[in-house]
C-alpha cells in the first residue's frame, strides 16, 4: 500500500483534528482530545520514573543489575498480559470506559507504594508497578488508535507524533521529580556500609525506601482527578463496536504481514529505549565517575533531546515519508549504541545520550505504519503492537544479565542489536510501499 502524502495544514488545531468525528458536533470532543493528549504525558512520567527507581532500589535493597531489571520486567509484563483484555473492553464499551479504567488502575497502583514502603518489601513495590502498568496498558491501547482516528487518515502518522510529543514532556517531568524528591545523593560503597552499625545501616536503607512514597502518592492524586474528569466529558460514540468479537479479529490481524513486522520492530524498539534509559545512571557512574544525581542529569538531557527530536522529526515528515525518516533515525541510533557499547568512557556516555534524539519518532512511526490500512481491525492491531512492549521487560533483563557478567558498557550492544531490527523493519516497510505503488 502506498503511503499517503503527509499534508496537514493545521496539525496542532484540535478542531481540525476532530472534524471527521461529526462536523458541527466536533467541538463536543475538544475536552476528550485534551485528556487524551494528557494521557501521553502521564504514562511518560510513569515510564521514566522507573529509571530513577532502578537506581534507588539498587541502593535501598542492595541489588545486582539483573535484580534491578525486575522493575522493568514486571512493569512491561503488565502491559503484555493486559493489552488484549484492554482492547476487548475498548471495542465493547468504547474509548471512555477503557481510559477511565486505565487511570483508576494507574492511581491505585501508585497508592500501593505507601504499604510497600511501610513493609519495606521490594516484592510489594513490584506488585504496585505491575498494577500501574496494567492501567497504562488500557491508556496506551486506547489513546494511540484514538489519535489516529480523530482526523484525516492521510495525516494519522503526523497527528500521532504530535500527540506523542506530550510523552517526552511527561518523561522529563518524571526524571525531575525522581532526581529532586527520590534520589538523596547519599551513596555508600560496600566498605562504608560494612563500617556502619546495624542500626545505622538499617536506618539508611529505610530512609531510601521511604523516599519514593510521597511522589507516588501525589501522582496518584493527580491521576485519579483525571479519571473523574474523563468520566464526566463526552468521547466519540463511534469508538464502540459490538460486532464480530475479539477472536475473529485477532485471527484476521495475523494475516497482515506489515502489522506482524511492526509488532516485532516495536518489541525491539521498546527494548532498546527502556534498556538505554534504565541503565543511563548506572552507565554514567561506571564510565564517567558520576554520582547518582549527575547520572540523573545525563538522563534528563537524554529526554530533552528525545522531546526535541519528536518535534523536529514530526516537522521533517512534511518533507520525508515517515518510513524513510524511520530508517535514517534507526540507523543513526544503531551507530551511536555501538559506539557506547565498544568505546565507553565519558565519550561513550555522550553517544548514549545522543541516541535519544534519534529514538524520538520511532515508537509512534512503527505504530502508525503497523495499523495503516487495517480499517475495522485497527483496534485489534493496536493491542497486538502494545503487547510488543514486553520487549522492555525481556531485553532490559538481558542487559542486566550481560552487565553483571561483562560490564555495563558491553551491555549497550543489546540495544544496538535492537536498533538493527528496527532498521530492518523500516527497509521492509519501504519496500512494501514501493511494491504497492507500482
Amino acid at each position: 500500500m502506498a503511503l499517503p502524502p503527509m499534508i496537514d495544514a493545521h496539525p496542532a488545531d484540535p478542531h481540525h483534528a476532530l472534524r471527521s468525528t461529526g462536523g458541527a458536533d466536533s467541538g463536543r470532543y475538544v475536552a476528550a482530545l485534551v485528556i487524551t493528549v494528557a494521557l501521553f504525558f502521564l504514562w511518560g512520567m510513569a515510564n521514566n520514573l522507573n529509571d530513577i527507581l532502578i537506581a534507588q532500589f539498587r541502593k535501598a535493597f542492595a541489588l545486582s543489575d539483573f535484580g534491578t531489571s525486575f522493575v522493568q520486567q514486571v512493569f512491561y509484563f503488565g502491559y503484555f498480559v493486559v493489552a488484549i483484555p484492554a482492547s476487548s473492553v475498548m471495542r465493547r464499551f468504547g474509548y471512555k470506559t477503557a481510559i477511565v479504567t486505565g487511570l483508576t488502575l494507574y492511581g491505585c497502583g501508585a497508592l500501593l507504594f505507601y504499604p510497600a514502603a511501610v513493609a519495606g518489601m521490594y516484592q510489594l513495590f513490584l506488585l504496585a508497578l505491575f498494577v500501574i502498568a496494567c492501567g497504562l496498558a488500557f491508556l496506551e491501547t486506547s489513546a494511540n488508535p484514538l489519535m489516529t482516528e480523530l482526523g484525516d487518515p492521510r495525516t494519522a502518522t503526523r497527528r500521532l507524533n504530535w500527540a506523542q510529543a506530550a510523552n517526552p514532556l511527561g518523561a522529563i517531568t518524571g526524571i525531575l521529580v525522581g532526581r529532586n524528591f527520590i534520589l538523596s545523593g547519599i551513596e555508600h560503597n560496600e566498605r562504608s556500609l560494612a563500617a556502619m552499625s546495624d542500626a545505622a545501616r538499617d536506618a539508611f536503607y529505610r530512609a531510601e525506601v521511604q523516599a519514593v512514597v510521597m511522589p507516588y502518592v501525589a501522582i496518584a492524586g493527580v491521576v485519579l482527578l483525571f479519571a473523574v474528569a474523563a468520566a464526566l466529558v463526552p468521547f466519540p460514540r463511534g469508538s464502540v463496536e459490538h460486532d464480530a468479537g475479539p477472536t475473529g479479529r485477532f485471527t484476521d490481524v495475523f494475516r497482515r504481514p506489515q502489522l506482524i513486522a511492526a509488532v516485532v520492530a516495536q518489541f525491539f524498539y521498546v527494548g532498546a529505549q527502556v534498556g538505554l534509559w534504565s541503565y543511563t545512571i548506572r552507565y554514567a557512574q561506571a564510565n564517567a565517575g558520576m554520582g547518582e544525581r549527575a547520572g540523573a542529569d545525563a538522563l534528563f538531557v537524554s529526554l530533552v533531546l528525545f522531546a526535541a527530536g519528536r518535534f523536529v522529526g514530526t516537522a521533517l515528515m512534511a518533507r520525508l515519508a515517515p518510513v524513510v525518516l524511520l530508517a535514517i533515525f534507526s540507523a543513526i541510533s544503531l551507530l551511536l549504541a555501538v559506539f557506547a557499547g565498544t568505546v565507553g568512557g565519558t565519550i561513550g556516555l555522550y553517544a548514549m545520550v545522543a541516541a535519544s534524539l534519534f529514538m524520538s519518532i520511532q515508537f509512534p512511526t512503527i505504530f502508525a505504519l503497523g495499523v495503516e490500512g487495517l480499517g475495522p481491525l485497527r483496534k485489534a492491531g493496536s493491542s497486538l503492537i502494545i503487547m510488543a512492549i514486553i520487549g522492555g521487560a525481556a531485553l532490559t533483563a538481558l542487559m542486566g544479565w550481560v552487565s553483571d557478567r561483562a560490564g555495563i558498557t558491553h551491555a549497550m550492544l543489546v540495544p544496538a542489536a535492537c536498533f538493527a531490527g528496527v532498521l530492518a523493519f523500516a527497509l521492509y516497510a519501504r519496500g512494501s510501499t514501493a511494491r504497492a505503488s507500482i
